[in-house]
């Protein structure tokens, strides 16, 4: 067994992992919300069942039809590995292609996302997460010019892929 300061077996757990991971959940009080669509739907269930027993099944399945909604709901996830490789929900980029970048803050979301769009511009966008980050990509081959993610932590993804933040750089004088 090597001594545990041999540099073969010494392994961080934290080196291990990616450098940046966020999960997009949903906002707590959306499960207060279907827990009250579950209850009024489900009572009008069984109100239209006539009071029979089968009608109680209307609560348990809007129950399962909301949880499954919400659960679907927060599947995104926002990750960079060892790499520099961004895996925004099912898509890749690696950082080789990254020309700058900058974070678009609540202020400038709709703006980003309404005229200024780039119809060719790649989106992972959840509504209810308030920032994103704007990745400008420089790839001859890719006809995107450019992609915006949705996350909460938009500095720790940008230095997570080693690119300056070009919204908190100040204006160039001249």
């Amino acid at each position: 067994m090597p001594a545990p300061d041999s540099p073969e077996k010494s392994h961080d757990s934290a080196a291990d992992g990616p450098l940046f991971d966020e999960r997009l959940y949903v906002p707590w009080w959306w499960w207060l919300a279907a827990a009250v669509v579950t209850g009024v739907v489900g009572h009008e269930i069984e109100l239209s069942a006539h009071n029979s027993p089968w009608g109680l099944l209307g609560y348990a399945g809007t129950a399962v039809l909301c949880v499954a909604v919400l659960l679907s709901m927060s599947r995104t996830r926002i990750r960079v590995d060892h790499d520099r490789l961004l895996h925004a929900d099912r898509a890749r980029l690696p950082r080789s292609v990254i020309a700058r970048a900058a974070s678009v803050p609540a202020t400038a979301k709709s703006a980003a996302l309404g005229r200024q769009l780039d119809p060719a511009a790649y989106l992972v966008h959840r509504a209810w997460v308030k920032t994103m980050v704007l990745i400008v990509l420089d790839d001859p081959d890719d006809p995107t010019p450019y992609w915006l993610v949705s996350t909460r932590r938009p500095a720790q993804l940008l230095a997570a892929l080693g690119v300056e933040d070009a919204a908190a750089q100040p204006p160039a004088t001249g």
